[in-house]
């Protein structure tokens, strides 16, 4: 939903198929010279293999991009990037870091440009077509992080120097990039005898295809449930939101309707006012049955078979279960303590949720209604409490966040903290894929250093999957001459209509800033080697949430969060309600969430034998009490952060991981003279928890910022929960 990181080779294609696994390729060394020849003649012929060129360190050709392109392209980048890994391991010379980790550092340049392209089309641009070639080609990327993560002479190599170093270590950032990179290879399977390098091998296959169809089955649903509405069913919706369903509807074929589409920035705002409570079931339940609609395109049966391959992969390893052997290089460590901090939070989270739900029942009731309050009724009847109880209307405030205004407020952030500076780029300079993506250039504000290129994609639009989450294109590294960074956002705001501002909610300004955050740990990258661009899942989004808190602060509401009309700036009466009603719905965007982390963990902590993906869903949510009120914020059968993929497989807990820390830190700023734009502070967030990414352990890094580890106190402030006793 949030982040989608470029690392190196073999990790990209591992987010794009599956976490990877073996089975030697014996043919590569044979073929070398017959498919040289033939990679050579086909870089000639296909834009996506070949070196960026253009400005600013070279761009992509995204204007030049063919979906028809993307087989043939990375077809041939796994072949030359198999070849240079076969040189890498049979290399007559002893190993040493440079000529094995660095030669892998450097290796599989022109499948990273490859990438850029197919994670395009894969997550703003898909077609039908191109989902037929991703299906094609999820088992292929699968075999070949095979060939790579078990090669028995390339890990032998890799293994040598790791011993060595256990006695005689190298420079720090080399020490870490040589441990990672033998973690990685260990952990997926390395280490195996031949027999079960095969079927390590064969599962990872298998699992390829399972998310490839899981994720397409998604956005299938998507795309195909859309609610219109006739003109006497516009009742409770704001104009700007009208105008944009009729466009939406007009621009499908039905003319004179409104359309809400099957996604969260079309269903929240509808929920939240449409005064048709049976619409509001309707839209409530298209959106919420994504992936579970008892039909071809059902993915309940798809997640017990990953389920089962998951646990049989990591029992070859010798672990108890898929939990156990994922988070041992997490910060978390083990799932007894990610269960641990989830379960501290559960119960004031759902004990909060029955008193929102009092204030609705009560609301409902003096006003007639006649009703029980169901998970369609929450954010409409919590917008009424709003009102009731902080005078304070969702609809007024959304009339002083205007996206390019937010947008400004970002680069005054990053300017204040990072000392960067955004300035759009000459129009037609660099190539987009799509007329709505705009790109600003990012320099050092002081000397003009030249960090890197901005890219915004922020409308939904067909084919592009939901949610807001960030990329990057190019990361920063040093080992081979200085790369700069080409990042990219993305949401999925619904266009306005022609001459029509982009009015968002607080809760999506609040998004635009996280991952924005995003964008800023990667430009502000200070490592020398691939590698080390990479993250551990429950610390990288931490950044991303803690850049959330200058949203708020005094510099950012005075000065941009001006009315789209008058341009004058938000009321300070306006901004204390906002304030004083931050903990407000805690209840609901806790519980959601966590009911979410805590399905993730224990699906995968339970035996997956004949498991029913419904029942255990169900069951699991009535041990947990959960509030009858409210869903999951990702039922199981549509949940793409674990099962399109592995970034996130018994990870999800990560983003409340990170908000202990984020609210740790945030306290920093609070404590320090110059609050949040404190210089001092400031400079240590950018040196020990931006800079470094993942070339020091996140622990580390943070004790180095905070003087400390983080606790949970910090975040139970911030919801408003009682502080557990120490």
């Amino acid at each position: 939903m949030r982040i989608s990181i470029k690392l190196n080779r073999v990790a990209l294609a591992a987010l794009l198929v599956a976490v990877a696994s073996s089975c030697k390729n014996d043919a590569a060394t044979a073929s070398s010279e017959s498919s040289n020849e033939k990679s050579t003649e086909l870089m000639t012929d296909n834009i996506l293999l070949k070196e960026w060129t253009g400005p600013y360190g070279g761009v992509p050709a995204f204007d030049k991009m063919k979906v028809e392109d993307i087989k043939e392209a990375v077809e041939t980048g796994m072949e030359m990037s198999l070849d240079e890994i076969e040189a890498i391991a049979n290399s007559a010379e002893s190993p040493t870091f440079e000529n094995t980790i660095v030669a892998l550092e450097r290796s599989g340049a022109e499948l990273d440009r490859v990438f850029a392209y197919y994670g395009i089309l894969r997550s703003n641009m898909s077609s039908p077509e191109f989902r037929e070639i991703q299906t094609a080609l999820a088992p292929k990327l699968s075999e070949y992080e095979s060939t790579i993560l078990q090669n028995e002479k390339l890990f032998k190599r890799i293994k040598a120097l790791y011993d060595s170093s256990q006695v005689h270590p190298h420079p720090a950032d080399q020490q870490r990039v040589l441990e990672l990179t033998y973690d990685r290879f260990a952990m997926n399977g390395a280490n195996l005898d031949e027999g079960k390098k095969k079927r390590y091998a064969e599962i990872n296959k298998e699992l390829s295809t399972l998310y490839t169809k899981f994720s397409n089955n998604v956005l299938h649903d998507e795309e195909n449930y859309v609610t219109y509405l006739t003109k006497d069913q516009l009742s409770g919706l704001s104009d700007g939101y009208i105008k944009s369903a009729a466009k939406i509807a007009a621009d499908k074929g039905h003319e004179g309707k409104y359309a809400v589409t099957n996604t969260r920035s079309s269903m929240d705002p509808f929920l939240t006012y449409s005064d048709e409570r049976e619409l509001r079931k309707k839209v409530w339940t298209n959106y919420y049955a994504r992936g579970d609609n008892g039909d071809e395109f059902d993915n309940n049966d798809l997640i017990a078979e990953i389920l089962k391959l998951r646990r049989e992969r990591v029992e070859l390893l010798g672990h108890k279960n898929y939990a156990e052997w994922r988070l041992q290089d997490r910060m978390a460590k083990t799932p007894e303590n990610a269960m641990q901090l989830m379960e501290a939070v559960w119960p004031a989270a759902i004990a909060r949720v029955a008193e929102e739900v009092a204030d609705m029942q009560a609301i409902a009731d003096k006003e007639g209604a006649n009703i029980t309050i169901e998970p369609w009724d929450y954010r409409y009847y919590a917008e009424k409490v709003r009102q009731a109880k902080y005078d304070l209307d969702s609809d007024e405030v959304k009339q002083y966040l205007q996206l390019d205004k937010l947008q400004e407020a970002m680069f005054y952030v990053a300017g204040r903290l990072f000392n960067y500076d955004f300035k759009p780029v000459p129009e037609g300079s660099v190539p987009v894929f799509h007329e709505d993506v705009k790109v600003w250039e990012v320099t050092d504000k002081d000397s003009g250093e030249h960090i890197g290129l901005w890219y915004l994609d922020p409308y939904a639009r067909q084919g592009k999957r939901s949610g807001a989450w960030a990329t990057t294109y190019r990361s920063h590294t040093t080992f081979d001459g200085k790369e700069t960074v080409l990042a990219s956002n993305n949401s999925n705001f619904v266009k306005p209509a022609p001459g029509e501002p982009l009015l968002v909610s607080w809760d999506d300004a609040t998004t635009f800033f996280h991952e924005f955050g995003h964008a800023l740990h990667f430009f502000s990258s200070n490592v020398k080697y691939p590698t080390l661009n990479g993250g551990v899942r429950d610390y990288t989004e931490f950044q991303s949430q803690l850049l959330e808190r200058w949203l708020s602060t005094d510099e950012v509401i005075n000065n941009y969060l001006v009315h789209h009309e008058t341009g004058k700036p938000m009321p300070k009466a306006l901004v204390d309600k906002i304030k004083n009603a931050a903990t407000f719905n805690q209840g609901f965007g806790t519980t959601e969430y966590l009911a979410s982390a805590l399905m993730d963990m224990k699906l995968h902590l339970a035996d997956p034998t004949n498991i029913d993906v419904d029942k255990f869903e169900r069951e699991t949510l009535a041990e947990l009490k959960m509030p009858k009120e409210l869903p999951m914020r990702h039922r199981t059968p549509h949940f793409g952060h674990v099962f399109s993929g592995e970034g996130y497989a018994t990870a999800y807990y990560g983003y409340m991981w990170a908000d202990v820390l984020t609210s740790d830190a945030a306290e920093a700023f609070k404590e320090a003279p110059g609050g949040f734009y404190d210089k001092e502070v400031a400079d240590r967030l950018v040196q020990y928890l931006f800079s470094p990414r993942n070339s020091m352990d996140p622990a580390e890094a943070y004790r180095k910022f905070r003087g400390r580890d983080a606790s949970i106190e910090a975040l139970m402030r911030d919801r408003g929960f009682p502080v557990p006793k120490s």
